[in-house]
């Protein structure tokens, strides 16, 4: 087997096709695993093989989370995550020339609802419900063990701004003329996000938060997710849990205040939650992912020398509206 050679798990997404090129333009022969294949994830024995003696490893497989929270998809998210990380957690074990390097795929919404200050890898408080849960049992699972041999790194990702379906909507709201702030308040409770697991956190049902419209969104270019892969790439002093979001997170107003111009909208209408609910449902999608104040900053790429592409918020937009 070459020396130079990199394993891809979830190569089909949306940051998965452009790492696979970037990878590629690196030099890497390319092992790709996913549910078509060409390694399934029902053939751990092609597994085996292919992380044996791969100088890298990397994982971003599981279910696109821009759905409804139903019992179906909730078991989805969850399963697809932490089965396909033990696959390849139970293969790294096995390997007489294990991968130097594991990069597996996180989440920023680990973290709580914060209002009050920002969360670091080394100050951050993790949250509690079915997204926190997610991440916990996913991290948990990758991080398990003693695999003295491989580092590894858990990717918490902020939402990606780029050519896929996160960017796609939220553009979508400004061009509806409801680009306005989202103001969180008062709708029916259900549970759609409690917690998940072996030990499920938070309420049974849901509440909600009087931000009016300045919970944080932490967000991150797709740009500088590959550039921050190649920055861990080249930084071994890197391990742990690492946030992938840029250094300059905005208020939900500013949020949306940039999707308006970028659009070509002068005037959005705010969204107070009982118009959101019904517009989340036809994309779609939960409300949380702009109700939940997602205040992350990237201390571990900042102290390690990590220089930002897309630091602000307007010039990202506008890059990714063109």
């Amino acid at each position: 087997m070459s020396a130079r050679r990199a394993v891809l798990a979830g190569a089909s997404g949306f940051i998965g096709e452009h790492l696979r090129s970037e990878l590629l333009a690196q030099g890497y022969e390319l092992s790709i695993i996913g549910r078509g294949g060409p390694i399934r994830w029902d053939e751990p024995s092609a597994i085996e093989y292919a992380v044996n003696g791969a100088e890298l490893l990397i994982n971003l497989a599981g279910k696109n989370v821009g759905c409804r929270y139903n019992t179906k998809a909730r078991n989805e998210i969850l399963n697809s995550r932490v089965k396909t990380t033990r696959i390849l957690h139970d293969a790294v074990s096995k390997a007489t020339t294990p991968p130097k390097l594991w990069l597996n795929a996180s989440t920023a919404t680990i973290y709580r609802h914060s209002m009050g200050q920002p969360n670091t890898e080394s100050t951050g408080r993790l949250g509690d419900g079915f997204s926190v849960d997610v991440a916990r049992n996913w991290e948990r699972e990758f991080l398990r063990g003693e695999l003295p041999s491989t580092r590894r790194v858990a990717l918490r990702m902020a939402i990606v701004l780029g050519d896929g379906p996160a960017s796609q909507k939220l553009l979508a709201l400004a061009k509806w003329a409801v680009g306005g702030p989202q103001i969180d308040g008062w709708w029916p409770s259900h549970t759609r996000y409690r917690g998940i697991g072996p030990d499920p956190t938070g309420p049974q049902r849901s509440s909600f938060y009087r931000t009016r419209g300045q919970q944080r969104f932490s967000w991150i270019h797709l740009e500088d997710v590959i550039g921050a892969i190649r920055h861990i790439q080249d930084h071994p002093e890197v391990s742990g849990p690492v946030n992938l979001c840029s250094p300059q997170p905005v208020t939900n107003t500013e949020l949306m205040a940039g999707l308006r111009r970028v659009a070509g909208r002068s005037f959005g209408l705010p969204a107070y939650r009982w118009m959101l609910e019904p517009a989340m449902f036809v994309l779609r999608v939960e409300p949380e992912m702009l109700l939940k104040s997602r205040w992350v900053l990237p201390e571990v790429l900042l102290e390690s020398g990590y220089k930002f592409s897309w630091p602000d918020l307007y010039p990202a937009l506008g890059d990714i509206a063109d």
